[in-house]
């Protein structure tokens, strides 16, 4: 089959490296170029550079509702189309620019967390079972009929990070199933039903700032989700940002004052509504990121120090 791929991040990649060993991939759309963290040099994203890497031909748009990038897909001749975490609205006029239509690669269980940020979402909600879902794209937001799904736990110690990876490499086959059904016509489509629905908007820094007062699984639950992205914060006794890398709730404990940051059995440990959470690694702004232990050593924190009162 003659495909165009359209993707941006890292967990894409596998589906575009499943889809070109088996077929011709005629055109790998992705977004523009993108400055780094200190705002000097442009990168290419990682599914552009895996492109190059394979000769595979790559287009940039800017946007891709421009009139004249839609003819150039369409001028391809395109048997079907695959999408995954492309990042870009695509109008009618493109998804009508291939034979077969385009699928989308999405990773919940449709019609669970339709949406930017449905791995994250589903963590912080403390899902049990998540999955990916291979689906027909259509005018609305992940509306469109359902071609196929699988399903993935979600483990105890995920993070957005960790299981977004694991489903970028299941997906992969599943996404390769669709398309070949798709275009052999032994694929049967079917709407989403009408219930569970929910969705997943894109995480805000505030979604990532850390409210000690909620209990301790969900603090657990919201770092979580936003690792490694937007990263969850909170805030020093000066007011100064800290990033917080995951945490362990710590029910063996006793709890204390919602965001005190307190030293026992080798751990440190900052209280919550319920239990205390055991930190595991923070950044403070500006600085590397370090052990929790090795920071608390030489933070030089007030005697009783409480995060997030600022």
């Amino acid at each position: 089959m003659r495909l165009i791929f359209a993707g941006t991040p890292e967990i894409a990649v596998p589906s575009l490296e499943a889809l070109a060993s088996r077929h011709e991939v005629v055109a790998v759309v992705t977004q523009p170029d993108a400055r780094g963290r200190r705002g000097r040099d442009l990168h290419p994203s990682p599914v552009k550079a895996h492109a190059l890497e394979r000769g595979l031909p790559v287009h940039t748009p800017a946007k891709a509702s421009d009139p004249a990038f839609i003819e150039e897909m369409r001028a391809l001749g395109a048997d079907a189309a695959a999408v995954v975490a492309y990042g870009q609205i695509l109008k009618p006029d493109l998804l009508a620019a291939t034979t077969h239509g385009w699928v989308n690669l999405h990773f919940s269980l449709l019609p669970a967390w339709r949406g930017a940020a449905p791995v994250q979402r589903a963590i912080m909600a403390g899902d049990e079972v998540t999955g990916a879902t291979a689906f027909l794209l259509d005018a609305g937001m992940d509306t469109g009929p359902i071609i196929g799904s699988m399903v993935e736990p979600v483990r105890a110690d995920d993070t957005a990070g960790s299981l977004l990876e694991r489903l970028g490499d299941a997906g992969a086959p599943l996404l390769v199933q669709a398309i070949e059904a798709l275009g052999a016509g032994d694929a049967a489509p079917a709407e989403q039903p009408a219930d569970g629905v929910s969705h997943a908007a894109k995480l805000s820094r505030e979604d990532a700032y850390v409210v000690w007062e909620r209990p301790a699984h969900v603090v657990d639950r919201q770092i979580r989700g936003c690792t490694p992205a937007p990263g969850a914060w909170t805030t020093l006794p000066d007011g100064t940002p800290l990033k917080l890398g995951p945490v362990r709730p710590r029910s063996d404990l006793a709890g204390t004052v919602p965001g005190q940051v307190r030293a026992e059995q080798g751990a440190i440990l900052v209280g919550t509504g319920g239990h205390p959470v055991e930190l595991t690694w923070v950044q403070p702004a500006g600085k590397p990121r370090t052990e929790a232990a090795a920071w608390h050593r030489g933070a030089r924190l007030p005697e009783t120090p409480i995060l997030g009162e600022s």
